[in-house]
């Protein structure tokens, strides 16, 4: 990147894909406040999990500007880039839950396949110094034995819609920099978790559920690991990679969290006061991972970052967090989201 600098301070317009998502929205309140100096131009569809809520209080910051658009509209997104110019992109916008990819792949196709590649046609050009940091997922690699840990070099085993759909994507990245000379870096992180995370996703759904004494589904046994990384660690790590990372390369994110679902359902459960009667175990998802586990150690070693919030300190603040939030999970829980719900667990919840 060819970066303008002011009295030694690096100035850049950052265009952010998904940025009223739960990790964009935390990644925009992130750089707005870590890096005073930059402009930030945030593309959102506002799809179910966009939420503008989650950006309250930042409108009428003069370094913010919102644009409602769906990156797989091909003229919309030129019109964004030649307007705009941006230095970098963050490329956060997907589709990304894996039981709406099971029971409809086609959104996952349509904005995490083709949104990613007009994306890079976009930046190819109307921004030829931009960098491109494209914001992937761990479930590329598939899965995991009870030991070992996925590193960069792992080969990519997808084995839902969605991370197929998010594998693809990682593809078209590599090959705009093997091709065209494109200065991308990709990122694959663990699971994240923290405020303004869509109730759909375990943490905040199991939090919702048990603070209202409904069920709580488990799928299967509750055995399934995964390696939980705090949201705002991982806008940290984002950063590191924008500022410091080497193009074309890939660099995991993990949180050095490994936990069993049945774990976080119970320590969810504990720390609200219910009991574990509330549990439900319901039909295991199909194809569900069993384990995942990220080994960041080319992060830390090349770029310096390490994770800074531990899952006991962070995990009791999230739930208060959601606590001390209900008006906005619930007028999050009373849109889309629950006519979905309702038709995945009503008949297995009221058993």
């Amino acid at each position: 990147m060819q970066l303008t600098k002011r009295d030694g301070r690096v100035l850049m317009r950052v265009l952010i894909t998904g940025g009223a998502g739960f990790i964009g929205s935390n990644l925009v309140h992130y750089l707005l406040r870590e890096r005073p100096e930059w402009d930030l131009v945030n593309v959102d569809a506002l799809t179910y999990a966009g939420n503008l809520e989650n950006l309250s209080g930042i409108e009428s910051n003069p370094r913010y500007v919102f644009v409602k658009a769906d990156i797989t509209d091909t003229v919309t997104m030129n019109s964004v880039f030649e307007e705009h110019r941006p230095d970098a992109v963050l490329h956060l916008a997907a589709e990304s839950h894996v039981d709406r990819s099971i029971l409809d792949s086609s959104p996952f196709i349509r904005t995490n396949v083709l949104g990613t590649q007009i994306l890079l046609d976009a930046t190819r050009a109307h921004s030829t110094d931009c960098r491109f940091v494209h914001v992937s997922t761990d479930e590329v690699y598939g899965t995991l034995g009870a030991t070992g840990k996925f590193l960069e070099t792992t080969p990519l085993a997808p084995n839902s819609p969605y991370s197929a759909s998010k594998a693809s994507s990682d593809m078209l990245v590599r090959a705009a920099h093997e091709t065209f000379g494109m200065d991308v870096v990709t990122t694959r992180c663990s699971n994240n978790y923290g405020p303004y995370q869509f109730p759909e996703k375990l943490i905040p759904l199991m939090i919702a559920n048990a603070r209202d004494d409904k069920p709580l589904p488990v799928y299967g046994d509750g055995q399934q690991v995964r390696d939980w990384l705090y949201v705002t660690d991982h806008c940290s790590a984002l950063l590191a990679v924008l500022e410091h990372g080497k193009s074309g390369e890939v660099y995991n994110i993990g949180g050095n969290n490994e936990w069993p679902n049945l774990e976080v359902v119970r320590l969810i459960l504990e720390q609200l006061g219910k009991p574990e009667s509330l549990i439900r175990y319901v039909q295991d998802r199909p194809g569900h991972d069993r384990r995942y586990a990220i080994d960041p150690t080319k992060l830390s070693s090349e770029l310096g970052w390490t994770p800074s919030r531990t899952f006991e300190r962070a995990l009791p603040e999230t739930i208060q967090w959601y606590i001390d939030n209900e008006t906005w999970v619930e007028r999050v829980r009373s849109g889309q989201y629950m006519d979905y719900f309702s038709d995945q667990y009503g008949e297995r919840l009221s058993e």
